[in-house]
């Protein structure tokens, strides 16, 4: 009985739990916060029959001071919640709660409406139909938590939320990632020059068969335990492709401003979940810095000594920024933005990066640039992580460089790969779906493989034809990750395309009318466009074989040996490599770093037809020359002008 244990609040939920505790402790009672909390509390519960969140923001800000764990429990309509159980200077707080909770409601118009509620009256009462029965389930539970914490036992509410049905009294708990920007409990490290060097530690690879440092498979579970949860997740929902002719699983990354489709796709639905998941929080960590606090705001012009030059990276024409309604303005070095600190692995040298360039939905308002996922990859390392942003930037110039070069990629032999996976794939493909599968080998001067994948439909429904690409040090990887996205578009692009037909005929003679991701393809999902792909389709060569078009490479048991080999080629070929660490700590809770590389004078991917990204490239006027596929620089005459088809 020496244990003290205050309630702060009022009504049927605060009696009930008083009662239960006032049998073991002693019970301090008040309504509010206006008279002090006991110093001697051993712990403080925030209890209502209401729903009133300003009460658990004034609660965070008195109990820090006090640094006495506290719990809440609150009724909302007929629902019941309790936790989480906060304790002063820990991570995952009522603020971090409420954020997950409402982000991953699943009822949007059902939220805004307790919004304008809140705004109006300042609380959500409870409903009058709820039973005493209700308010017990609830109180036990509070009680429980409460004893727990108090006897040094593990409180379930520890970064959870209870939400009990108070009318058949269903309880479900469900825990939460603390959000690493919350105002009361986060303290994200300053953005650094210090804190952005990258110094490549070893990578040793899980075996002979992978690039890879951690297997999706050693991950296991712990990926859908600890982000996909239907009430308080980062993800919040997932499905399931059954039509397609491999394994697809789709997850849900909701935001307060709608939601992002992540999707996984391999041979088995339990790892293309675990995949989906991945892909998800590349995406989540691409979207914003979460990981640290931004703090330079100046001029280019200001920075210049030690700041990349946005106009190398790909910036509108002119005749772009010129477009009425335009949503971008020029580059100004004049004017201040926010900047974050880089690396540059072949300088090795911090380096400051326009944030609107290092996280991709930032570009809007007085942005330069509209910015994309380009370049941003997941790893079980920062080693890994890098090697696969690498990747993706090389992937997507490769055939961003064949199409508006409209080169003449040769075509590779696909039985001369000589792997039965491979092949089985594309025999999976024609029988599933119905495609012939094409594969060309767009490989630029930095001697990465890359593929462009082609699957042309043989029959009279569906996509006509539908593109992806793939980069790899290993072009057998590189052709298969083509051939699995190709496959995981095919069944919801067509049936888009069936819906909307009219809409995309329409793009043929208005190329400015693509606007979306997926306008891209779908437009030449129509037959009529198949003729703009003449230059690399209408080939009278014979196939080359995969022997012929890649060099053999000496396999490497880490990775960072691969990386370092990528890294020396890159600088003899003058191009920079930059890294910017987004990794975040909800994904480095499980050992997971994500980054952004961003190789000014490669080809970024831009989707909408008025937003592609070619100015500033001379690159891309060269290396079509260089290779042998032009006689001379094309000086920007020739660059195709039809929209890229691509997802």
């Amino acid at each position: 009985m020496n244990d003290l244990v205050a309630i702060v609040g009022e009504g049927l939920l605060a009696q009930s739990v008083s009662d239960l505790l006032s049998e073991q402790y002693q019970v301090n009672r008040q309504i509010d916060f206006n008279l002090p909390i006991p110093e001697s509390a051993k712990m403080v519960l925030v209890l209502s029959d209401e729903w009133r969140p300003s009460v658990y923001e004034l609660a965070e800000q008195v109990l820090h001071r006090t640094a006495i764990p506290w719990l809440r429990g609150f009724i909302c309509h007929d629902e019941g919640v309790v936790g989480p159980l906060i304790q002063p200077g820990k991570p995952g707080c009522s603020q971090c709660a409420e954020l997950r909770s409402f982000t991953a409601g699943q009822d949007r118009e059902n939220s805004i409406e307790l919004q304008m509620t809140l705004l109006l009256h300042g609380a959500i009462p409870r409903d009058s139909s709820i039973s005493r029965f209700g308010i017990m389930q609830m109180s036990y539970l509070i009680a429980a938590e409460t004893r727990n914490w108090i006897q040094g036992l593990p409180a379930l509410t520890d970064c959870g939320v209870y939400f009990v049905d108070l009318q058949t009294l269903e309880s479900s708990l469900h825990a939460f990632i603390p959000d690493p920007l919350c105002l009361y409990c986060g303290n994200p490290p300053l953005d650094t020059p210090e804190n952005a060097i990258v110094s490549l530690q070893p990578s040793p690879k899980i075996n002979a068969d992978t690039y890879r440092s951690k297997s999706v498979d050693d991950l296991g579970r712990d990926l859908v335990k600890h982000y996909l949860d239907e009430r308080t997740g980062i993800f919040n929902k997932k499905s399931m492709d059954l039509l397609s002719p491999f394994s697809n699983i789709y997850v849900n990354l909701p935001s307060t401003t709608g939601n992002e489709t992540s999707g996984g796709r391999s041979h088995s639905y339990e790892r293309s979940e675990r995949i989906a998941i991945l892909e998800g929080l590349e995406r989540y960590c691409g979207i914003s810095a979460r990981g640290k606090r931004v703090v330079i705001h100046d001029s280019y012009q200001n920075l210049s000594n030690r700041a990349l030059n946005p106009m190398e990276v790909g910036v509108y024409s002119a005749d772009q920024y010129a477009q009425e309604d335009f949503p971008f303005k020029p580059f100004d070095p004049e004017f201040p933005m926010n900047w974050v600190w880089g690396y540059s692995l072949t300088a090795e040298l911090p380096i400051l990066v326009p944030e609107q360039l290092a996280y991709y939905s930032l570009g809007l308002g007085d942005g330069f640039v509209m910015e994309g996922s380009n370049g941003c990859a997941l790893g079980g390392s920062l080693e890994e992580a890098i090697f696969y942003g690498i990747m993706e930037v090389v992937e997507r110039d490769s055939f961003l460089m064949t199409w508006y070069s409209q080169i003449p990629a040769p075509r590779l032999d696909l039985f001369s790969s000589n792997d039965k996976e491979l092949l089985l794939m594309a025999d999976r493909l024609q029988a599933v779906s119905g495609y012939d599968l094409y594969l060309f080998n767009v490989t630029m001067e930095t001697g990465i493989p890359s593929i462009w994948t082609i699957a042309k439909n043989k029959g009279n429904s569906g996509l006509n034809l539908i593109c992806a690409g793939g980069a790899h040090l290993d072009p057998i990887r590189a052709a298969k990750s083509a051939v699995h996205e190709v496959a995981g578009n095919l069944i919801y692009l067509g049936e888009t395309l069936q819906r909307n037909k009219d809409e995309y005929y329409r793009m043929l003679d208005d190329p400015y009318l693509v606007k979306r991701m997926e306008d891209h393809s779908l437009l030449y999902g129509l037959p009529e466009a198949e003729k703009r792909l003449s230059f690399i389709l209408d080939q009278n060569r014979p196939l080359q074989t995969f022997e012929q078009g890649f060099e053999p490479r000496q396999w490497n048991k880490d990775l960072t040996d691969d990386l370092k080999d990528i890294l020396l080629k890159f600088r003899s070929l003058n191009l920079e490599v930059i890294v910017i660490d987004q990794t975040t700590p909800e994904t480095l809770s499980n050992g997971l770093h994500c980054v952004k590389v961003l190789i000014p004078g490669m080809v970024p991917m831009s989707f909408g037809h008025r937003l592609v990204r070619l100015t500033g490239l001379e690159r891309m006027l060269n290396v079509p020359a260089m290779l042998g596929y032009t006689k001379e620089s094309q000086g920007g005459q020739g660059i195709n002008p039809y929209p890229h088809p691509f997802l």
